[in-house]
């Protein structure tokens, strides 16, 4: 399996903050916002991977990640020239998949609880070996603002209707994605919306329609953030701090993850940790692994 985060988009709910960086450049905390979702890919096992953003943006990811070996990752870069919809993702990054199962994250999104990494290698087993699509269902306040699942009266999942006016649930579609190699051409087959996008939303429903969509409802002390909005992404930093203080563990630190792993070595760890031995993210390192 491969992985896809989505980095582009104009960040126009952050105004003026994205008026000079991509949002998922921004902090959240003491780490960038993309190391979040590509934490959640290396917790899946996924070490080849592809970030979509924007022409004016792609430099400055290569500049922070690189061709992540720091990590033990292959990391590849792609251009989604127009936002025209999550699910174009999988067009762009067509060569980069081959014949290979994906799994795509948005990479504004923050995902913390219980049994999380359970999770995402059954959604994983799911799509590699079963040819199941997988996604995660979260009860929010504002579900006209999502992907909302609709229900029957034994609790199946039925439908997904995108930012409806009347939501048949509160529960929402989190930004996190497992699909078979089939999910490139359906993507390549369903039309544009009345916004002008491919929507992911259209997808899931086709996998849904066809029997092949596995529905996760994460329980409520599971933890999901859309950070698209100025409220919400201090509320992100606020989380991951007290997580961090109470935990006394990081949250994405990936040089840690990479080291659990067996993908990286103590020395390599301490490498990347001397350059930011000012910070409490390299002292974290130092503390644990020197």
């Amino acid at each position: 399996m491969k992985g896809i985060i989505m980095a582009g988009g104009n960040g126009t709910r952050l105004l003026p903050i994205t008026g000079g960086a991509s949002k998922q450049l921004l902090p959240i905390y003491d780490k960038p916002m993309v190391y979040y979702p590509l934490s959640i890919l290396m917790l899946a096992d996924i070490r080849d991977i592809l970030i979509i953003s924007t022409p004016e943006d792609m430099a400055h990811y290569k500049r922070l990640l690189g061709d992540g070996s720091q990590w033990g990752l292959s990391i590849d870069y792609a251009i989604q020239s127009k936002p025209q919809g999550i699910a174009q993702g999988f067009l762009v990054g067509k060569k980069f998949l081959g014949s290979s199962s994906v799994c795509l994250v948005l990479g504004d999104n923050v995902f913390y609880g219980p049994h999380l990494e359970s999770h995402l290698i059954k959604a994983k087993i799911n799509a590699t070996k079963h040819q199941v699509a997988t996604v995660f269902g979260v009860e929010v306040n504002n579900p006209h603002q999502y992907g909302v699942l609709g229900f029957n009266q034994f609790h199946q999942a039925v439908s997904i209707e995108e930012k409806p006016n009347t939501p048949p649930s509160n529960i929402a579609v989190a930004g996190l994605y497992f699909y078979p190699n089939s999910v490139i051409q359906m993507a390549a087959k369903i039309p544009f919306s009345k916004r002008g996008e491919l929507e992911i939303t259209t997808v899931n429903q086709q996998y849904l329609s066809d029997n092949a969509l596995d529905v996760v409802q994460l329980s409520k002390s599971f933890t999901w953030l859309d950070t698209g909005s100025p409220e919400s992404l201090l509320e992100a930093s606020q989380f991951i701090h007290t997580i961090e203080k109470r935990k006394r563990s990081k949250v994405a630190c990936l040089e840690e993850i990479a080291f659990k792993k067996g993908w990286i070595t103590k020395s390599d760890v301490l490498m990347a940790a001397k350059k930011m031995n000012r910070t409490p993210y390299g002292q974290y390192l130092i503390n644990n692994y020197l």
